[in-house]
């Protein structure tokens, strides 16, 4: 493990030598300067600036200034015999991470200067993490070699940086949601929050408070005043999914967010506003929910500004050959070219998800190092709604209960009897597996 490297900044000799000294001791690597001019020459290597404020020269509030216009990452620490309320506070607000008056003890220096290591830390972590989630989600890194998916990719590309409203037509499963992640991180608004709403996971005597807000009051049980999810994504974009599940009375008030970008929280008069990009989603044709009375026509056309169609993977299998290779590096497999052909030859009507799903599964249960055209673990429920035509997916001369039996068996053996275990290989629930288990005969 290396070395953390410190920089002490200290015109007095003495002082400086003894911090020296003790941080050495402590297993820091130490260089000291004692001037702001020697010191900037050290800085660019330095994990932590440990400086005094009064210093000939250049002093430690320039330094600071001098440190920041360099863009330097590491976390600075000031040190002053002077040590009053308002040099604090100039130090960090010039972006000093902690203020040490002097005279201190080694002690006291120790736990500041761990402490300070340690912000340190946590501010190159929260980096990697918004660094790391910006690749996720790039559009680039979303799998999609077919022209289809090219011309979406490049539709993203030139709305991104609109605050156009988008819609998202596609089955369930098609990637819906990460094309909503890579618009937002895509977007000027990417260091905002990106909020998603299930319309369909909220009741509907929810809704209105969940999306809005709620003042102290509006209800029973409404202790407290609450603000709703388009408060809590300012300046940000949210991401409604299954749009074409929202009760009428709400479709009126998104309509107001869309085109005045204001809101009242329920139970208050108070008219809010917010500066929000939205995106919406939906697996249903909204054209015959107009056609229906079931969805507004003004909504429509207010979601409908950029639309994006994202086809089911069974019009583009060109991208399952990629597909299957992302996922099966993501869970450690290998895939023979028979189990490939398997997959490609199905109809997939869960798209991407399903098969990432049966990917996982396969990978799992193979009996092998490698995945063979045998190990391929297609969902049951899913087979019995396959197309005409496509019994090949079953081993030669048994039938689908025998098959699924057979797939049970060899969850549990390699679960050792765990149920659970077992019931999270086959992508099934506990109660759904001990059902299925009765129906063989077995406890």
């Amino acid at each position: 493990m290396n070395r953390k490297s410190i920089l002490v900044v200290e015109d007095e000799e003495k002082l400086r030598r003894v911090v020296g000294m003790h941080l050495s001791s402590a297993g820091y690597e130490v260089k000291a300067a004692g001037t702001a001019e020697e010191a900037i020459k050290y800085a660019g290597d330095a994990d932590l600036i440990l400086t005094d404020l009064r210093l000939p020269g250049m002093d430690g509030l320039a330094l600071l200034e001098k440190l920041n216009a360099q863009n330097s990452q590491a976390p600075v620490v000031v040190m002053s015999a002077f040590g009053t309320v308002e040099n604090a506070v100039e130090a960090m607000k010039k972006g000093a991470v902690d203020f040490l008056p002097k005279p201190f003890s080694l002690d006291h220096l120790s736990v500041v200067v761990e402490k300070a290591l340690e912000v340190s830390k946590l501010r190159d972590e929260n980096r990697e993490l918004r660094e790391a989630l910006g690749k996720k989600y790039q559009f680039e890194n979303i799998i999609g070699r077919s022209p289809a998916m090219q011309e979406i990719f490049a539709t993203i590309e030139r709305v991104a940086g609109t605050r156009a409203t988008v819609l998202l037509c596609g089955e369930s499963g098609v990637g819906k949601d990460m094309i909503a992640r890579a618009i937002h991180q895509h977007s000027p608004r990417r260091e905002r929050p990106f909020v998603k709403i299930n319309c369909t996971a909220i009741p509907e005597n929810l809704m209105e408070s969940e999306l809005f807000g709620y003042e102290k009051g509006a209800f029973t049980g409404a202790n407290t005043s609450k603000p709703g999810k388009f408060e809590q994504a300012d300046t940000g974009t949210v991401f409604l999914d299954e749009i074409g599940d929202v009760p009428a009375s709400i479709q009126v008030k998104l309509l107001r967010v869309l085109q005045d970008r204001e809101f009242e929280r329920l139970g208050s008069n108070k008219v809010l506003h917010t500066d929000v990009r939205v995106i919406a989603a939906t697996n249903v044709d909204l054209r015959a929910a107009l056609e229906q009375g079931t969805f507004r026509e003004d909504l429509y056309y207010r979601l409908n500004v950029v639309p994006l169609n994202i086809p089911p993977l069974r019009e583009r299998k060109e991208d399952i050959p990629f597909l299957v290779d992302h996922f099966a590096k993501k869970f450690g497999g290998e895939l023979s070219e028979g189990a490939l052909e398997r997959l490609m030859s199905y109809h997939w009507p869960g798209n991407v998800r399903e098969l990432e799903n049966v990917v996982e599964r396969s990978v799992l249960l193979a009996r092998g190092p490698r995945v063979e055209a045998e190990d391929i673990r297609i969902d049951t429920a899913a087979a019995r709604s396959r197309p005409a035509g496509s019994d090949h997916f079953l081993p030669e001369g048994m039938t689908l209960d025998e098959y699924e039996q057979s797939i049970i068996r060899e969850a549990l053996k390699r679960a050792n009897g765990n149920k659970s275990q077992a019931a999270r290989l086959l992508g099934l629930t506990r109660n759904a597996l001990r059902y299925r288990l009765a129906q063989m005969g077995i406890e």
